[in-house]
């Protein structure tokens, strides 16, 4: 569980980091924009990329907090060993999901941007590194369901 603790520690740090640049950004934009007259030409792309970094490790962390959307009618109903079944099935499940979506899924897309050398227009940084966020979101994803699965009371 210590282990846990400062994976989610180092997340929430880095997703509050993430989230404090977006805000920075954002408003050198409108600053640029309405203040200045000639909007900056990096600050949407950078947006935009800082988002997709945010919304995939933030799901990942409310993976691992078990704060995730859920239906939970049918555990409700159900007595707590049929609970525990649908636990399992549930975190396998998404276990599955994220290896094969996200880690291989993934890990092809940063692969295939990199070999072939695509760049952002803007900011001139390799596409593969915006994209790294799904293998890396997908390998916690699985860490937190697998030591859930082990935690099953």
């Amino acid at each position: 569980m210590a282990v846990r603790k400062n994976i989610d520690s180092i997340l929430s740090k880095l997703l509050i980091l993430i989230m404090g640049i977006m805000v920075v950004n954002v408003l050198w934009q409108v600053f640029t924009r309405f203040i200045v007259g000639t909007p900056s030409s990096f600050t949407d792309e950078l947006a935009r990329y800082l988002m997709i970094w945010l919304g995939i490790l933030g799901a990942a962390y409310v993976s691992g907090k078990n704060m995730h959307v859920a239906i939970d009618v049918l555990p409700q109903k159900a007595t707590v060993k049929t609970q525990k079944k649908l636990k399992l099935v549930v975190y396998v499940i998404i276990v599955v999901f994220a290896l094969f979506a996200m880690v291989m899924g993934g890990s092809r897309l940063v692969y295939i941007t990199y070999v072939l050398d695509q760049q952002s227009p803007a900011l001139q940084i390799p596409l593969a590194m915006v994209y790294l966020a799904i293998p890396l979101s997908g390998l916690l994803i699985i860490y937190y369901k697998i030591s859930d699965i082990i935690n099953i009371k």
